[in-house]
């Protein structure tokens, strides 16, 4: 009968818990987890604040930009955000008035040529001081990362009379030459490389296979986010960049890119604010694009990067 009793009738505990926390034994999640602090919940809610309006500041300008390009010229100078009549004529008088294909595709050949080959260079320069042992590689190396503290002004005198010398001035050579690679795509390939185990070095060595092949067939398939991350900042910089192109280039408008392009825009006696800020919207698209596709990759490889040092 005891046997009998203890099979047929539950516990006195368990008919108590059934009786006042019916919702767990029903299997709803138990409600004695503790919430957050009210003063991490505050501290939370200021920092998203500060954050959403910094972000607000550093969009202002584009959004300005956008509005400025929807107006007429008389409009354009006041100070409405918003177009009481919005146009989309600036945007058809920069594309068809000013060379704007001709300044684009220049500026798209010079951004892919110098994006290819810093990818090309870089990553094989990186490898080689990551993983190879040579005499004089970090001194070598702190050569390299000397260059970034020397500003381009300081370097216009020399490059110019060697690009000269060279008959350079005004070709697309001569652009190329001194963007074949950059001492910051450099840095970011040979950090990237550093992180990657030394195993699959070794198994590639069990296989035969030479420097070249293990850094072709290995290593640079590994180095996505670097490459990804080399890829943006290259193609960025060589896309908005003015400097260089105005002093090569000179007196050649069919070799202007868009940064020299843009600047047309102004005159002597008056600024065309629609068409310019139209161009200059356009001109922003493709590297928003590109940094869309490639957030992801680009913010792994420079966190990556500066892991290893």
């Amino acid at each position: 009968m005891a046997t009998e009793e203890r099979t047929t009738h539950p516990p006195l505990d368990a008919v108590e818990q059934l009786a006042v926390e019916p919702a767990v034994a029903g299997g709803a999640p138990p409600t004695g987890i503790p919430g957050r602090a009210r003063s991490e919940v505050l501290t939370r809610a200021l920092t998203y604040a500060v954050l959403i309006a910094v972000s607000f500041l550093f969009f202002v300008p584009f959004l300005w930009s956008v509005s400025t390009s929807l107006k007429t010229l008389p409009e354009s100078v006041g100070f409405d955000l918003i177009p009481n009549h919005p146009t989309l004529n600036a945007y058809r008088e920069a594309v068809t008035a000013f060379n704007f294909d001709r300044y684009f595709a220049n500026s798209v050949f010079l951004a892919t040529v110098v994006t290819v080959s810093n990818l090309l260079l870089a990553s094989i320069g990186g490898y080689a001081f990551a993983r190879l042992r040579f005499p004089g590689r970090e001194v070598l190396f702190l050569l390299v990362l000397g260059t970034l503290m020397i500003p381009d002004q300081l370097r216009l005198v020399p490059l110019f009379l060697m690009l000269t010398d060279t008959h350079l001035i005004g070709t697309y050579q001569g652009y190329f030459a001194i963007n074949l690679v950059h001492a910051t795509s450099l840095f970011l390939m040979r950090q990237y490389f550093l992180t990657i185990p030394k195993d699959f070095e070794e198994a590639a060595k069990l296989d035969a296979a030479g420097y070249f092949k293990t850094y072709w067939k290995v290593m640079l398939p590994l180095a996505g986010p670097a490459l990804a991350a080399v890829a943006i900042l290259t193609f960025q910089g060589t896309w908005n960049d003015f400097y260089w192109p105005l002093i090569i280039f000179q007196d050649d408008p069919s070799k202007f890119p868009l940064p020299i392009g843009i600047a047309k825009f102004r005159f002597a006696y008056d600024t065309l604010w629609p068409q310019l800020m139209a161009a200059s919207v356009i001109t922003i698209l493709p590297i928003a694009i590109l940094y869309a596709f490639f957030q992801r990759y680009f913010v792994a490889g420079v966190a990556a990067a500066g892991v290893k040092g």
